[in-house]
């Protein structure tokens, strides 16, 4: 009878244990991930920061990630599900209870990859997250920075010659865990500059001599410097990106064209725009410890005057095609310290298409037909530069096919 007893308490004793235990485990309230072709990122987010290791193991390839102290959540059991069969990377995941306090994450991968992993602290709607994004088996950065994959092309003739096609590089503003300014019905700024980037892009491309690239074709983040390199990369000719802007006041409306400043921001409302967007960074989730010091250089060693003045230029230009059907929110443009912008040779600009927070103005952003007026004025814009700037394009020349 007391072994019994003694077994009974010790019963009681080993349950009480396990359920102060699962009461004081971590939470994972959202589990995301964002698929694209330069890499994969899974984000979990929770009310307090997540404990974890990670493991690489190979025969087969697959990623093992343990998390301590957390709960079997409904947002965890669902991530399986997320996985789609487009995704370059993640063939499958399996979660389960490996041991007491410990969750385990297996990813099943299509391929050998280079992972990072890191803690992002809370910001705007995000509690803390875990990131883990998932790259091609080389260097993370130059991953992310590598020119899309093309068609093999023929090799070209000889002594046949043209100027070669004038390169603009279309940058759809945030993207994945960075959605940009929300709309009172709703919409996200994120969509929208992706909508009217994409109709930007094929205006440019249906044009002779001209040829676009977008900084991003879906719904994933690439951080801000990212987009500069991008762009170098491509040996644009011009930078232009795509945003739709918020405000406190719903009543704000119109478009906007703004260029990078070196001695501040030419008002209070510039000057705030840029920190705000220059956020994106700590929004979408960018892991500080990386060091690039090629980029350091980029941004950081060459003079950017004539540039700019070239900016302004084609700034000046937008703003007179939005005009003709878009009422203007600034007549001028203004200048200040955008980081998306810092391109040393490439003349950039953001163009603010309309104000997401004002109702009307929503309603509209999401409008097709709206996007191809926006994308068609900023196209309009980047004709006339060139029509009266013409030998600002770059003059490498390209053999004929």
């Amino acid at each position: 009878m007391l072994e019994t007893l003694e077994r009974l308490k010790l019963a009681v004793l080993a349950a009480a244990l396990l359920v102060a235990a699962t009461a004081s485990a971590s939470r994972i309230d959202s589990a995301r991930i964002w698929p694209a072709e330069d890499y994969t990122r899974l984000t979990l987010e929770s009310k307090e920061p997540i404990g974890h290791n990670l493991l690489i193991i190979e025969h087969p390839d697959r990623l093992v990630l343990d998390l301590d102290n957390v709960s079997l959540s409904d947002a965890l059991r669902q991530l399986p599900s997320k996985v789609g069969d487009d995704d370059p990377y993640i063939k499958a995941i399996r979660i389960g209870r490996f041991k007491p306090g410990v969750v385990r994450v297996v990813l099943d991968l299509k391929t050998k990859v280079s992972p990072q992993i890191f803690s992002l602290k809370p910001i705007a709607d995000y509690g803390d997250r875990l990131v883990l994004d998932i790259y091609p088996k080389q260097d993370a950065m130059m991953a992310l920075l590598s020119p899309s994959k093309k068609k093999a092309e023929p090799s070209p003739a000889p002594e046949t010659e043209k100027a070669r096609p004038i390169t603009i590089a279309v940058d759809a503003g945030h993207g994945g865990e960075d959605p940009g300014a929300h709309g009172l019905h709703g919409s996200l700024e994120k969509n929208v500059t992706l909508a009217i980037a994409k109709r930007l892009k094929q205006l440019i491309d249906d044009t002779p001599n001209m040829h676009a690239v977008l900084t991003r074709d879906g719904d994933y983040f690439i951080p801000l410097h990212g987009r500069v390199v991008k762009a170098r990369r491509a040996k644009a000719d011009l930078f232009v990106s795509i945003h739709a802007d918020a405000s406190p006041s719903r009543d704000a409306r119109g478009s906007s064209v703004f260029a990078l400043s070196e001695r501040g921001a030419t008002s209070v409302a510039a000057r705030w725009l840029a920190k705000r967007e220059n956020e994106s960074d700590l929004i979408g989730g960018v892991d500080l410890s990386v060091k690039d010091p090629y980029l350091a250089k980029t941004l950081l060693d060459l003079s950017q005057t004539a540039s700019i003045n070239d900016s302004l230029r084609l700034g000046k230009d937008v703003l007179s095609e939005l005009r003709s059907f878009n009422p203007l929110h600034s007549r001028l443009v203004e200048q200040a310290g955008f980081a998306v912008l810092k391109a040393p040779d490439i003349p950039s600009i953001l163009v603010e298409t309309a104000f997401i927070s004002n109702p009307d103005e929503e309603r509209r952003l999401d409008d097709p037909d709206y996007q191809k007026k926006i994308a068609g004025a900023i196209f309009g814009g980047i004709e006339r530069y060139f029509s009266q700037n013409p030998t600002l394009a770059r003059s490498n020349l390209v053999m004929n096919p």
